[in-house]
């Protein structure tokens, strides 16, 4: 029986380990711990629900931009660079929220936090795929964007568990701590031996990947940005706000870290098996009716159902598209990642504002989430349309 070495830098399971490790210091800690906290921030006072909207939505601008940036990072060793960046900035901006409530501090930390998230996913992501040494990377980049649902999970417990004897200042610090602990081990697995070092390959822009196809999987990736964010900032808020859910708003969250566990390696089964474009507008469609949930029901299992419905569709579609868009793209996978994140970030820009303006608007969140709906359904119509037009549909 071979021993496990946890150092060995080409080990496919070192590699999808460190890659999980860093999505929970990118995707888990350094954006959604934000979500978890949210709920206990508004309670005490310390932001207004407009100015929580407009945090979340300057942490998307810092993922968009990072996003953009990705597109451009054209050799593997320059990848690595930004990736240690990114794991280095999350942490730096985690720890603001916990130390300041200065709010200029904390503008500027969001955004620099998400920035690092799209290091830490986006330019994460391609040097995972780059590494693993499989024939088909489907069903293990499937495992690696399980992380996602993991980060939240983890990231979730870990801020619950300091709320229930602490504050939610105590929470970010704690956050910060185990995300210090754990980041060597991706900083040190996700990067290349020297030898590989000068075999190392450069990518220029190639504007023929954008074929009609990609365009509209990529607007079709922007509404899932918007579908995704109204409840990726707000759903426990959202359900505090519903009469008889009080108790059970916190509750949600950590159902939507773990229904998205398994999700990104069922969903990638059922793509390699019945084609990705199909499976996307499957999960889009059952997003759709989590999203609606709230707006019709207070009935706690059914709430807490739309969680778990979001949770086992949105890290299901971060890995669908993102699989796909490596794949269109053949040997420079963060091309049209980047492309896609890009899409997803803008999305993500707008939803929040208008969220917050509908909401102060109405009294609650019923009209955001009636908006967002309707915006998913327009990219399952686009996606079913290009479907019927386009070769590529079978991927």
């Amino acid at each position: 029986m071979n021993k496990i070495n946890l150092l060995d830098k080409n080990s496919n399971f070192n590699i999808l380990l460190a890659g999980i490790i860093g999505l929970f210091i990118g995707v888990g800690v350094a954006r959604f711990s934000y979500t978890s906290l949210l709920p206990s921030m508004l309670a005490d006072n310390t932001l207004s629900l407009t100015f929580s909207g407009i945090l979340a939505s300057v942490n998307y601008v810092g993922y968009l931009s990072g996003s953009i940036f990705a597109i451009f990072i054209k050799d593997i060793n320059t990848k690595v660079k930004y990736f240690r960046l990114g794991i280095v900035l999350c942490i730096l901006t985690t720890i603001i929220m916990g130390v300041t409530t200065n709010e200029v501090l904390w503008l500027f930390g969001r955004v620099i936090a998400g920035f690092g998230a799209a290091m830490a996913l986006v330019v994460g992501a391609a040097i995972v795929m780059t590494k693993l040494n499989f024939e088909d990377k489907t069903k293990a980049m499937g495992i690696y964007f399980s992380g996602i649902g993991g980060a939240l999970a983890s990231s979730d417990i870990i801020s619950r568990s300091v709320l229930s004897f602490s504050s939610w200042q105590t929470s970010w610090i704690v956050l910060t701590f185990c995300a210090v602990l754990l980041a060597f081990y991706p900083l040190y697995i996700l990067s290349f031996d020297k030898e590989i070092s000068h075999k190392n390959e450069k990518h220029p822009f190639n504007k023929a990947l954008f074929s009609p196809f990609v365009v509209i999987l990529i607007v079709a990736y922007f509404t899932e940005g918007v579908g995704f964010v109204i409840q990726g900032t707000f759903l426990p808020t959202i359900l505090k706000s519903i009469e008889g859910l009080e108790s059970v708003a916190g509750l949600s969250w950590l159902l939507v870290g773990l229904a998205g566990i398994p999700s990104s390696i069922i969903w990638m089964r059922l793509a390699h098996k019945y084609g990705s474009v199909n499976i996307i507008i499957i999960a889009m469609s059952l997003q759709i009716v989590g999203i609606l949930i709230p707006t019709v029901t207070s009935n706690m299992y059914l709430n807490l159902f739309s969680g778990i419905l979001y949770g086992a569709t949105f890290v299901g579609l971060v890995a669908l598209f993102m699989n796909l868009g490596g794949k269109l793209a053949g040997k420079n996978p963060v091309m049209l990642m980047g492309a896609l994140t890009t899409a997803y970030g803008i999305g993500q820009v707008t939803a929040p504002l208008y969220a917050v303006s509908l909401t102060n608007l109405t009294g609650n969140y019923n009209y955001a989430l009636y908006l967002t709906a309707a915006i998913v359904l327009f990219g399952v119509i686009i996606l079913l349309i290009a479907k019927k037009v386009s070769a590529n549909s079978h991927i």
